[in-house]
């Protein structure tokens, strides 16, 4: 067949023959290429192979980085690997990242930029290259980290532990704090904390509070600030940023030791007053209960003293100060027992406790970050100063004062203020016992005899009927009485569950006009009373019930026939020794309430022109007699209109005027008529 060619065909076949005899160029494999570059004997850039294998692109060709080089042996001359080809996203990522500089200053040199953080060959990514990769630039950082809480755990193995770009987000988009898209800006750092820090799931696994601590520092006064542009605390502010630490350790920033610095970064002022504290000083010392900054305004969620909710606004913040001051791991430390209950139990702390915003409390007299104690001369309680401290809500206060004055126990229901509050304290606490005592005994043993008799009935003699006049006298007292019992008790007791009306009402405010209108309707009540008495009915009222010898011998007389040693039943006046007392005492208790009530509804007048021990006798006397008028209403009063057999199941004669509907045909009625 090739005989058969034409000339010139057998030469272009035989031409063609000897040129596929010759070998082609090879395209470059691993291999290849490290038949050179494996070793440093080529005298070309050596590549571990090793290295190679273990990395990121130990899949791909050497020509998908090297993509001019198109055969074996290459050039000598080749051009530099661009990321870009794969990683465009990354590079445009990172051509606003503060490594922007770093990579157009690389790119534009004779290297790779991105081998300076990913390496060439041996590429990995950045959590297998871990702290070495941010440590090439960022030495000082890296050391802090490794000593912070999130170094430690992530260098025992916790994959919960934050790492860089837990923090500083993806490596090539990292931004400078100032930029507002950077994750560590101080509006954006407490979301990326958040990822973490208010993950329940974490926080139950590491032992953390279970506390949402994003949600309370973004309704703190501090995260408001900073979202209206000013200035404020983040969480680096007061945890640090790369070397955060526990609270017990003592190189972190919020330990006890240290937590007045950090706050000082921004509350230089305050901060400088509390260090010269007595608190500042307990806690200088290494007084573990010496309280900082935290423990009176809270952690996380801090609020100014005028915002709702805040651990130091009016009306909270004593709350703040009894936590430790009933503590006891405070009380005996140079701390008095009695100051939270002194304060408790006194007008200030009673009213407080009933919602008034405006009342004094521990801040207004002690003040806030300056406080002294009272031997103190700076001290805003210093006898010398408690003019002026007083003075803020009392005007002219103290000036009658002598010094040593114990305040919190001279306006305490204790009265230990004063020898004279003491001595009347103790006369209510033997007399109200006593008087509670007699007046059961003496109801009871009336009680037992009526009920063994077989028809008890009233032995009396004859009743003049109350005039609808008096009728009307008693009904507006009896409610005066009341609303001035139930609201003075309701200070006493605000958290009882009989006085939740006005907290519904509002609270301490409702509670005081309520007492107050009260006690001006009870007063109304004795004048027309007084004016009454005036009148040819009163005047006969009058001598009805003024004392005379039978009630020496009536209640004598009572009592040998309560107790069976008599079988006389005694005859007593419509106004024996039973409505005399009563009346006297209301007589009586009107007039040391009244003069008492007096002097602590006009109380700046009272502490400006009278000495303390005034207050504090006012005060005492004005509670206990109370109590003892109230327990007599109760035992006494309502004895003998409600459960006295002669008149149960009621004494009508506040409504009828009479105290029974007499019965024609009651023989013993008639018998008794006739013998008198």
């Amino acid at each position: 067949m090739y005989a058969m060619l034409p000339r010139h065909m057998r030469f272009v076949t035989v031409l063609t023959a000897l040129l596929a005899c010759v070998p082609a160029a090879a395209e470059p494999d691993a291999e290849s290429c490290l038949a050179c570059h494996g070793s440093a004997d080529s005298g070309a850039p050596v590549v571990d192979a090793k290295s190679f294998a273990a990395s990121r692109h130990a899949r791909s060709a050497c020509v998908g980085c090297h993509s001019d080089i198109k055969e074996y042996p290459h050039p000598e001359k080749i051009s530099k690997v661009d990321c870009a080809t794969c990683h465009a996203g990354a590079k445009n990522s990172i051509s606003s990242g503060v490594h922007a500089a770093v990579f157009a200053a690389r790119k534009n040199g004779t290297s790779n930029a991105c081998t300076s953080c990913h390496g060439s060959h041996a590429t990995q990514s950045p959590a297998k290259l871990g702290l070495s990769l941010c440590a090439q630039c960022h030495k000082k950082q890296v050391s802090e980290y490794k000593g912070s809480v999130h170094g430690k755990a992530s260098g025992h193995g916790d994959p919960d532990a934050a790492i860089c770009l837990s923090c500083h987000g993806d490596g090539h988009d990292i931004r400078k704090v100032a930029d507002p898209l950077s994750s560590v800006s101080p509006l954006r750092l407490p979301q990326t904390c958040a990822k973490c820090h208010s993950d329940p799931d974490l926080s139950r696994r590491h032992g953390l509070s279970t506390n949402d601590m994003y949600k309370a520092y973004m309704n703190s006064t501090h995260a408001k600030a900073a979202q209206n542009g000013e200035h404020a605390a983040n969480c680096a502010s007061c945890h640090g940023s790369h070397d955060i630490r526990p609270p017990n350790d003592p190189r972190s920033s919020i330990a006890a030791g240290r937590i007045v610095k950090t706050c000082g970064q921004c509350h230089g002022v305050e901060a400088k007053k509390f260090s010269a504290s007595t608190h500042g000083q307990a806690a200088a010392r290494g007084v573990r209960a010496a309280p900082t900054c935290v423990e009176c305004h809270g952690e996380h969620d801090i609020r100014g003293s005028g915002t709702a909710g805040s651990r130091v606004a009016r009306g909270a913040r004593s709350e703040a100060c009894v936590e430790c001051h009933q503590s006891a791991r405070v009380i005996g430390r140079g701390v008095p027992a009695d100051r939270v209950d002194s304060f408790l139990t006194s007008f200030h702390g009673m009213a407080g406790k009933s919602g008034d915003a405006k009342v004094a409390d521990c801040a207004s007299c002690h003040g806030w970050h300056d406080v002294q104690p009272s031997t103190v001369t700076t001290s805003r309680t210093n006898p010398s100063n408690l003019t002026r401290t007083c003075g803020q809500c009392h005007p002219g206060a103290g000036s009658r004062w002598a010094g040593g004055t114990r305040i919190h126990q001279g306006l305490s229901d204790a009265g230990g203020g004063s020898d004279l509050a003491g001595w009347a304290a103790l006369f209510y606490r033997i007399t109200i016992p006593l008087t509670v005592i007699g007046m059961i005994l003496h109801n009871l043993l009336d009680l037992w005899r009526k009920m063994r008799l077989p028809r008890a009935r009233r032995h009396r003699e004859d009743e003049v009927p109350l005039s609808v006049n008096e009728r009307w006298q008693h009904a507006l007292n009896a409610v005066s009485f009341l609303l001035l019992a139930y609201s003075g008790l309701a200070l006493h007791f605000p958290d009882a569950w009989w006085a939740w009306p006005f907290s519904m009402v509002g609270g301490e405010t409702a509670r005081r006009y309520a007492h107050r209108s009260a006690a001006a309707l009870f007063l109304v009540i004795g004048g027309r009373h007084l004016a009454y008495l005036a009148t040819a009915p009163g005047r006969k009222r009058l001598a009805a019930m003024l004392p005379a010898m039978r009630d020496l011998s009536d209640p004598v007389k009572v009592f040998l026939y309560n107790a069976g040693l008599s079988n006389k039943k005694p005859v007593l006046a419509q106004f024996s020794y039973i409505e005399k007392f009563e009346y006297f005492a209301l007589v009586w208790g009107s007039f040391v309430m009244t003069a008492t009530g007096g002097l602590l509804l006009l109380h700046n007048m009272a502490m400006a022109y009278l000495p303390l021990w005034a207050i504090e006798v006012s005060r005492v006397v004005h509670y206990l007699e109370a109590v003892l008028a109230c327990l007599a209403i109760l035992i006494w009063h309502g004895y003998w209109v409600l459960f006295d057999p002669d008149v149960y199941p009621l004494n009508w004669a506040w409504l009828t005027g009479e105290t029974y509907l007499h019965d024609d045909n009651d023989e013993e009625h008639h018998e008794e008529k006739g013998h008198r």
